[in-house]
């Protein structure tokens, strides 16, 4: 008898939720059936890691562009501090 059993993970942050799945079929049957089993789960343990690896990979890339605007931001406020600035809407 087969069935299907899912790999999973998700990443939660406060902006998003994250799912990665993949489903692979379970038989209750052979040694053979079982190996079988073991060996399609063996080789989809690292592609979820690399999925999982490229999402986080992504994350870090966008949180260091939205820091950089920060920085950038606060640094032309520190070297025009005391002082009034106009904005040139040109």
């Amino acid at each position: 008898m087969a069935s299907n059993m899912s790999l999973n993970a998700v990443y939660t942050s406060p902006q998003s939720t994250e799912t990665f799945e993949h489903v692979i079929s379970t038989t209750t049957g052979t040694l053979a059936d079982k190996q079988a089993h073991l060996s399609a789960l063996q080789s989809l343990v690292p592609k979820l890691q690399d999925q999982i690896n490229a999402f986080l990979t992504e994350r870090m890339e966008e949180d260091k562009q939205v820091q950089g605007q920060i920085s950038a931001q606060e640094a032309k406020e520190e070297e025009n501090y005391g002082e009034e600035v106009v904005e040139d809407d040109a």
